[in-house]
């Protein structure tokens, strides 16, 4: 059944962060949300637009920002390459996938033969983990039907680190991103409350925490 969230625990979404979309219902962002815990996809699409926003996430979007500005000065020898085309907060979307989202920025070797596309995300992280592969695979899916281009790899920049990690789009992982995919879509259609998260240490930060009125700590 579906949760009852309390009014006073509702928050508006800003524009910028949520807007739902009948061919494309899907953010690429929504994947890192359900690695994390699968009910936070639930409460996102199935209950009132709403999403708490923390100071990690404003943290996280103000520093993306800053890190756009740097870049248009930085060479590109820190990805490997010698040369190419820059372009950023690139707008893409999907019906077939039923996915949208805005990418960092995008490499385009516009020399290559055949010309490659290369997607680049920002992450206020030390860590590079499953879901941040997750989410530059489905920016890889999404550039490859907008431009026709082949994007066989991509690189998270970790803004603290000052580092480029790249990331090969493997059929393993693409398979991975599939069937992910194919997982979130159904929780949608069926609107049933997916179970908590395995471990509850994730519910005590999570911004969700106070949805969740059947998850306690193990006695």
């Amino acid at each position: 059944m579906p949760v009852e969230i309390p009014e006073e625990d509702l928050y508006e979404l800003q524009a910028r962060l949520r807007r739902r979309d009948e061919e494309a219902p899907l953010m690429v962002t929504d994947l890192k949300q359900w690695i994390y815990c699968r009910r936070i996809l639930y409460y996102l699409t199935c209950l009132p637009d709403v999403r708490p926003t923390t100071y990690l996430m404003e943290v996280g979007r103000q520093e993306g920002e800053l890190e756009e500005s740097r870049e248009l000065r930085r060479a590109f020898s820190r990805y490997g390459l010698e040369k190419g085309r820059k372009e950023f907060r690139l707008h893409l979307s999907s019906a077939r996938l039923g996915l949208r989202g805005v990418v960092d920025m995008v490499i385009w070797l516009d020399e290559e033969q055949p010309p490659e596309v290369i997607p680049v995300d920002f992450k206020f992280s030390r860590t590079v983990g499953a879901h941040v592969q997750l989410q530059l695979a489905a920016y890889a899916l999404l550039l490859e039907e907008a431009s026709g281009r082949p994007a066989r790899r991509g690189f998270i920049y970790q803004i603290p680190l000052r580092k480029a990690v790249e990331v090969s789009f493997t059929a393993a992982l693409r398979r991975k991103l599939e069937k992910t995919l194919h997982e979130m879509r159904q929780v949608m259609q069926g609107e049933q409350l997916p179970p908590p998260a395995r471990k509850y240490a994730q519910c005590v930060v999570c911004e969700f925490r106070r949805f969740c009125n059947d998850v306690s700590p193990a006695v």
